[in-house]
């Protein structure tokens, strides 16, 4: 009967009174490739530290083809076949990477039989080796005679795989290297992953990205506060439980920020590699042209360099523009809340009184008059302060907020207004909230000043792609042709100029299409910071 390769029974680890792991037991066949995650102190890298013999267990059992082992250093892991490669490389910083490769290892000749036996380094047959290794990892040959001290830090990451890599093993352990490495590195050490375990070596890689460890182990394991909270075969489980696990919750406003942005991460190093491929093809064939065209190509570069910086400058600026104005509008709706409306109440009050004492009837009646002014002020100034500031928006959030300003502005004008808000749409960040308060509110006050409309319709809702949509329309006068904002921008009409930059600021998009029965429509989508998430 077939055993297993590395078989770990109720292994604790302790430091001192603090447990790192506790309870830990699992196996491992050979050819299997097992994949650990966690959250930062979980245990991962403690977990591997203990297969390659850097800490020894407190508790429990190991074995190893079948056998009991004691593994107190890394040396005797290593004699066992158990490479570890750490997540910060432990590199020889005096010397060169072909030295790095094989320190420890180094492959030896011998003298023939009539001279005394002396054994010397085969550097020939290291360096042929070396090259083969680092040409997988696509990098040049004269990288050999370079001091590691002087690489950076994915470099050094693969000149510590290399040297895992340069000898037959049994077991390798990769703590967060994929983490480490470029999106096109990471695939060649998917790739190489997959070879050794064709070759019956067995893997165990601890990382972040759920993504490549679904496309390379047959398992996950699970790791909470140092204890395994689930053993799953990755074909019998999807990101969003594992995300789960990791996190001890199955709260949807948790675990859905994680994985939008772990799936975000990906595709951004997807992209980010298609990019650099691109930009490669491009200099190879520049290489091809004359000179004349690479000083253009570079001096267009340099000015779409600066074009990029001056916009993100300007955006930047906007956005603490955007927040200082909120800010402002914050102070100053407090401000007449909290004083000037008082006082017009207070002085009410005392009018209230003075009526009350007096024996005058025009004397009251002019009272009377005075205080339902105030109050029509107070009324007038507490719309103003809504305005400025919405108080919903605080403590009720964005579909609050939308649902008292679009009531109330749909009373004050006149004009039916049919609402739907999505009743999962949740609460974000108050940035967006706010933009996407002042788009609502920027469209409706364009609809009372310029549409001369009877009914408007607005809807907010989540898309399937989990971006924000919002829809607004009207059955007013619309427009005879395009609308330009630059044009709009010159005589002042500002609504739609301000709703798209706001948009542009948030990263979305913004359409402007006139509705099948006439009249105007204003269709924004937004990226949405926590979407939903579909298995």
């Amino acid at each position: 009967m077939a055993h297993s390769l590395l078989s770990v029974k109720d292994a604790s680890v302790k430091f001192g009174k603090r447990t790192a792991l506790e309870g830990i037991t699992f196996s491992l066949d050979p050819g299997e490739v097992l994949g650990i995650v966690g959250r930062t102190g979980a245990g991962k890298t403690v977990l591997l530290n203990l297969l390659g013999g850097v800490h020894p267990p407190s508790n429990g059992t190991i074995r190893f083809d079948g056998s009991p082992v004691s593994l107190p250093n890394p040396h005797q892991a290593q004699k066992l076949g158990i490479e570890l490669v750490y997540q910060k490389p432990l590199l020889v910083e005096w010397g060169n990477v072909l030295q790095n490769i094989f320190f420890d290892r180094e492959v030896f000749l011998f003298r023939p039989s009539w001279f005394p036996i002396v054994y010397l380094s085969d550097w020939g047959g290291m360096n042929r080796t070396a090259r083969r290794l680092l040409a997988r990892f696509n990098l040049p040959p004269d990288l050999l005679n370079k001091q590691v001290s002087t690489l950076s830090d994915e470099v050094r990451l693969v000149v510590a795989l290399c040297h895992a890599l340069c000898r037959p093993m049994r077991l390798l352990l990769l703590d967060a290297s994929l983490d480490s490495l470029s999106f096109q590195r990471q695939q060649i050490l998917l790739e190489i992953i997959r070879e050794l375990a064709q070759q019956n070596v067995g893997v165990i890689v601890s990382s972040d990205n759920l993504n490549d460890l679904f496309m390379v182990t047959d398992r996950i394991l699970v790791l909470y506060e140092g204890r395994l909270t689930n053993d799953r075969r990755t074909s019998e489980t999807t990101p969003r439980e594992i995300v789960e696990q990791i996190i001890g919750t199955t709260r949807q406003e948790q675990v859905t920020p994680i994985i939008w942005a772990l799936e975000s991460y990906y595709l951004a190093e997807k992209q980010t590699e298609e990019l650099r491929r691109a930009q490669t093809t491009l200099q190879e064939s520049l290489e091809a042209k004359d000179s004349l065209n690479r000083q253009l190509i570079g001096r267009l570069q340099a000015q779409v360099k600066a074009l990029n910086q001056l916009n993100l400058a300007l955006q930047a600026a906007h956005r603490r523009l955007d927040v200082e104005r909120e800010e402002e509008r914050k102070s100053l709706a407090r401000e007449l809340h909290d004083q000037v409306i008082q006082d017009l109440l207070s002085f009410n009050y005392r009018l209230e009184e003075a009526g009350a004492k007096s024996e005058s009837e025009n004397q009251q009646s002019e009272l009377a008059e005075l205080r339902d002014g105030i109050r029509g002020v107070v009324g007038d100034l507490r719309q103003l302060c809504g305005d400025l500031r919405p108080p919903t928006i605080d403590t009720h959030g964005l579909p609050a907020a939308i649902s008292s300003f679009a009531h109330e502005w749909a009373e004050r004008n006149h004009i039916s207004l049919h609402l739907e808000i999505d009743p999962n749409l949740g609460r974000f960040p108050e940035g967006i909230e706010l933009s996407v308060f002042r788009i609502v509110q920027e469209g409706l006050n364009n609809i009372r000043k310029h549409a001369a409309a009877k009914n408007a319709f607005l809807q907010v809702q989540r898309t399937p792609t989990a971006s924000l949509l919002l829809h607004l329309s009207d059955d007013g006068q619309g427009s005879t042709k395009p609308l330009d904002l630059a044009s709009l921008s010159a005589h002042k009409h500002f609504g739609l100029v301000g709703v798209s930059e706001r948009v542009a600021l948030l990263g979305g998009s913004m359409q402007i299409v006139p509705p099948p029965g006439g009249g105007f429509a204003l269709q924004v989508e937004i990226p949405n910071p926590y979407p939903s998430y579909n298995n």
